[in-house]
């Protein structure tokens, strides 16, 4: 199992709001709210004065020590939270932010003393001193965790609204396609029966693999294997008119990218392209890797409109768009073009190797 999928298991089977607080983000988080803390203490204190920025200096250093102290304990004890139930979680790291708050005012106390060369540095006595610390650690624990609480369910609801969004975009491509697919088998059945056979064939595994989890990246190698078995069903629709020239880099087959996001940009070719002319056409599907990213262009001749056949739409190109956005947001694109007698779709993508 991949790090990924033993994360998202983790994840399901208790809903451990914590993050990793070994991890940069969450250190930063920590560190900016201790900073916060103790400039709030030091203006509420004694507010701008002569000695502000000493003031800051010193407890800042206090705060720090308290924050990071805390959220480095709760990065060795994570493992085991983890094991916990939610209801126990939310206690129990609460209680050991207090209690690592309380043990850091012990130790300041007793190791800094009230004064160090003669310099008085906590004039409080010890009763005032943890009275006034554990309190506000208190109150800033609550909200930080608070914080963590509200951060990782906002999260899991993006997520659970994207997997959803990605099964509707894909459900919305299944049945026009599945559809054509099975015109194109009906036709034959009588005929040929032999083709038939072995094209419902080609749609079993077609309609195996479409099932698949919309949220999963797949090997280019397998949405080709994919489109594949689509064009063989046309072919036995559309004959000699259907060509087809595959133009691959070497390297491509193994890059990730989500299933069905190569077969529509297929099918609107050959929809657009290769249907409408007597003579049929050539569809030509170009693929490369450039720096960090795989381009596929899918391309096919440009028919003069003669009727709400060529009328279409973009339904296909925008729904793949919307898949993609989801899987990569802004990193991805989907352009098309018409250019030389030719109409042209490039999906873009980083490059993943598994």
């Amino acid at each position: 199992m991949s790090a990924p999928d033993r994360d998202r298991a983790e994840q399901s089977t208790v809903a451990v709001f914590l993050p990793d607080l070994c991890g940069l983000t969450a250190l930063f988080v920590v560190a900016v709210v201790s900073e916060l803390v103790a400039l709030i203490v030091v203006v509420s204190g004694h507010g701008i004065g002569r000695s502000f920025i000493d003031e800051l200096a010193l407890m800042s250093l206090y705060t720090q020590w308290i924050g990071l102290s805390a959220a480095g304990t709760l990065c060795l004890t994570r493992r085991y939270l983890n094991r916990m139930q939610p209801q126990v979680v939310v206690p129990l790291s609460y209680s050991i932010i207090v209690l690592v708050t309380y043990g850091v005012a012990e130790l300041a106390w007793w190791v800094v003393a009230p004064f160090v060369s003669g310099i008085v540095v906590i004039d409080l006595s010890r009763q005032d001193f943890l009275l006034r610390t554990i309190p506000i650690g208190a109150v800033v624990a609550a909200l930080v965790l608070r914080y963590f609480y509200v951060q990782f369910h906002y999260k899991q609801r993006i997520a659970s609204e994207a997997q959803a969004r990605l099964q509707a975009l894909q459900a919305r491509i299944r049945p026009h396609f599945f559809f054509n697919c099975m015109n194109s088998i009906a036709s034959l059945t009588r005929s040929d029966p032999r083709s038939a056979e072995r094209a419902v064939e080609d749609l079993a595994d077609l309609f195996r693999a479409s099932l698949s989890d919309a949220a999963e990246l797949v090997p280019l190698a397998d949405e080709i294997a994919f489109v594949e078995r689509y064009l063989s069903i046309e072919k036995l629709r559309l004959g000699a008119r259907l060509q087809v020239e595959w133009s691959l880099d070497k390297s491509t087959p193994g890059a990730l990218l989500p299933l069905l996001s190569l077969q529509p940009l297929v099918e609107n070719a050959i929809y657009h392209g290769i249907e409408p002319a007597a003579d049929g056409g050539i569809i030509e599907i170009h693929g490369e890797i450039s720096g960090n990213k795989l381009a596929i262009t899918v391309s096919n001749p440009t028919v003069t409109p003669r009727g709400p056949h060529q009328s279409g739409n973009r339904m296909a190109q925008d729904n793949v768009r919307q898949r993609l956005g989801a899987h990569f947001g802004d990193a991805a694109t989907l352009t098309s073009g018409q250019q030389d007698g030719a109409y042209s779709a490039t999906l873009t993508v980083p490059l993943i190797m598994p």
